[in-house]
């Protein structure tokens, strides 16, 4: 577990909405277009979207997501180190989970368990968000890391 140091301010929940949305369509679209060669790996592709979006460093993106690029947010260590891969996988493997899953059992019992977990998993991370002081959820916590703007 990394040791914390530093808390901000809590960012604009409406921001990060408009950010989790826009990654959502990102990774849509990225497994549509991917899956038209291959629907299972659209599906990987669109899982490792989310897993990696925080911690890849194309300058255009600065360690940030797409969403979170475009509506002026980012993701800090509080730590005081910089945003990583690693930090990203620890931070977001939540969301990437039930993407595999799904892409690779397409129908059954399974995925149905998945998509009620996931549902589960995505409710407590809005919870978190609304109700901590910082705005962290789990998967800041897990990470050590906060949203700021």
């Amino acid at each position: 577990m990394q040791q914390e140091s530093t808390v901000y301010a809590k960012a604009d929940l409406g921001k990060r909405f408009v950010a989790q949305i826009t990654d959502g369509f990102i990774a849509a679209a990225l497994g549509l277009v991917v899956g038209l060669f291959s629907a299972t790996l659209g599906g990987f592709a669109g899982a490792v979207y989310f897993l990696l979006r925080d911690g890849l460093e194309f300058d255009f993106m600065k360690h940030r997501s797409f969403g979170k690029q475009l509506m002026g947010l980012r993701v800090v260590r509080l730590d005081g180190e910089p945003m990583d891969v690693e930090t990203s996988m620890q931070r977001n493997w939540m969301w990437a989970v039930s993407g595999l899953i799904s892409a690779t059992f397409f129908s059954g019992s399974l995925v149905g368990l998945v998509s009620i977990a996931a549902s589960v998993v995505a409710l407590y991370e809005c919870f978190k968000v609304l109700t901590d002081e910082a705005g962290r959820r789990w998967g800041d916590e897990l990470a050590g890391t906060q949203v700021v703007e």
